[in-house]
């Protein structure tokens, strides 16, 4: 008899907390959204115990944002602030020996930004660089005893005449520098350059046994020669340089096999080599010769493709429209095998060392933490819980990925977020917000102040988000929709998903709106005079 009793107490008690919980909830302003950290950079230590990462906040006072250095134990145990310095720190790389970390800062009254090193077991950080230009990329040998780095070409002397006597005037676009590759002695602090000549150097990954570099080397650093850069590989006292590839693919992230045989990188290109497709993989013998495509009917976007720890696989990101995900390719059979699942967006990257993935998963409700999965494993563990705040403090709108017929019957796909307030049945005004690009993808992920979706969600908006004709992640032939017909599908796509919306009587076609940057702003444009 006691029993029902004790059970509606605790009905109670539960709706009472329920309660409490919903009244401590607050909508988001776009304070709280710039508020909102970011965080990034996480590398997993050498003996696989601790990880380093960076929290960017807003300095208000400063009208900035600055980043600084923070350490974890694998376990989600000792997190605590490595760095604080008033311009911030980024970056950090742990030494192979695991007892200390390189990480890039540009101090107070410094024009440059150098490489400092600092103790795993705390202690002021030591400048390493006094480079003419700021450091760029940069990577440890194997050894621990050098680190190689990127930095820009200085001012000639005419070029320093000019700034003093504020001659500042240049043709647009013609005010570049040359970035080239050098390496730092640790102990002496001795700087030694690599690389010379008229191109710069987008980017460089040093083999895994230290003895080689590939690049990327373009004719200059504008945007507009990506297309034009080419693979070149140098040995790493900076001999040796061959040419590898001569196309006009826009090669990403090129990185030499275990055994040095081959090189694997990303390209938006078919297997003839022309652009406009989604990101695929490649590979390229090391000694020169035949590019060959990997990937060619695989139907999403590719991205930071890595390989395995014995070489016999490649692991990289898909983009699968509304979400990203981690897989793992075959080199010998040519399967890929889909790792993760989930609504969600994960990045991150691949440490051979230990076998194992570092990973920032997240979602519409949290930025993304740091999680930790074993090569052998089918579940991330979750290290950090750095957001787990925003959902205790704030109310945050529901969303649905949703999908209706483009006017010549093709589906698309889109992100729909609700008003806070929302009942069903009830028409509510609706703000359209299309992505950027337009090779790109809205996805299950945080959304900051950029688009403020959770401000207008407070103030009774529905959002629609649509991945509409020319999106990444939904096969070629719906990326190249818009090849040679800008607007042949991609806005009546986005009005067929407003009309979806009007029919579900969710959206109110007496109050809509649209936005957009970028490419999501020459949408609007069209979508304002399309109807």
């Amino acid at each position: 008899m006691k029993r029902p009793a004790l059970s509606l107490t605790l009905i109670v008690v539960l709706l009472a907390s329920a309660t409490a919980s919903n009244a401590q909830q607050r909508a988001m302003t776009v304070m709280d959204l710039i508020n909102v950290p970011g965080m990034s950079g996480g590398q997993l230590s050498p003996d696989g115990r601790q990880i380093l990462y960076t929290i960017t906040r807003p300095d208000w006072k400063g009208n900035k944002t600055v980043s600084h250095i923070w350490r974890i134990n694998a376990d989600g145990s000792g997190n605590v602030q490595m760095t604080n310095g008033t311009e911030g720190e980024g970056g950090p790389k742990w030494a192979p020996d695991g007892k200390r970390f390189a990480f890039s800062a540009r101090r107070a009254g410094a024009e440059t930004g150098q490489l400092y090193l600092m103790p795993n077991d705390g202690g002021e950080a030591a400048q390493l660089t006094t480079h003419t230009t700021s450091v760029g990329q940069f990577a440890w040998s194997p050894d621990g005893s050098l680190i190689y780095f990127s930095a820009a070409e200085g001012k000639t002397p005419d070029e320093q005449a000019k700034d003093k006597s504020k001659d500042d005037v240049y043709q647009f676009d013609e005010n570049y520098k040359m970035s080239h590759l050098w390496r730092v002695t640790v102990a002496d602090k001795k700087e030694a350059r690599l690389t010379r000549g008229d191109y710069t150097v987008r980017s460089f990954d040093l083999s895994r046994d230290g003895r080689q570099i590939v690049m990327t080397e373009a004719p200059n650093p504008l945007l507009d020669s990506g297309e034009e850069g080419e693979i070149w590989t140098i040995d790493a006292t900076g001999e040796n340089a061959k040419r590898i590839t001569n196309n006009k693919m826009p090669e990403g992230g090129p990185e030499l096999s275990p055994d040095r045989s081959q090189i694997l990188f990303t390209a938006g290109a078919n297997a003839k080599g022309d652009g406009y497709y989604n990101s695929k993989l490649f590979v390229v013998p090391a000694a020169g010769g035949a590019t060959k495509l990997l990937t060619p009917d695989f139907p999403y976007e590719i991205r930071n493709a890595t390989w395995s720890k014995d070489g016999k696989a490649i692991y990289f990101f898909a983009n699968m429209g509304v979400h990203t995900e981690l897989f793992r390719f075959d080199v010998a059979s040519g399967k890929a095998d889909q790792l993760t699942k989930g609504e969600h967006v994960v990045r991150g990257e691949y440490v051979p060392e230990r076998d194992a993935f570092m990973l920032s998963i997240g979602d519409p409700g949290n930025p993304g933490e740091i999680y930790l999965m074993a090569a052998s494993e089918t579940m991330p563990h979750q290290v950090t819980h750095q957001f787990d705040d925003l959902i205790k403090d704030y109310r945050l709108p529901k969303t649905e990925v949703v999908h209706w017929k483009g006017a010549d019957g093709v589906t698309v796909e889109g992100i729909l977020y609700y008003p806070l307030e929302y009942t069903a049945g009830q028409k509510v005004p609706l703000m359209v917000q299309t992505h950027g690009g337009p090779q790109a993808a809205d996805q299950l992920s945080w959304v900051g102040a950029h688009d403020y979706v959770q401000v207008l969600a407070a103030k009774g908006y529905a959002v629609l988000k649509p991945n509409y004709r020319g999106s990444t992640g939904y096969g070629d032939a719906f990326l190249r929709d818009m090849v040679g017909q800008y607007f042949k599908n991609a806005h009546k796509d986005v009005m067929a998903g407003v009309d979806y919306l009007v029919a579900r009587g969710i959206a109110d076609p007496e109050r809509m709106a649209a936005m957009g940057w970028s490419a999501g702003g020459h949408m609007t444009n069209k979508l304002i005079t399309f109807t």
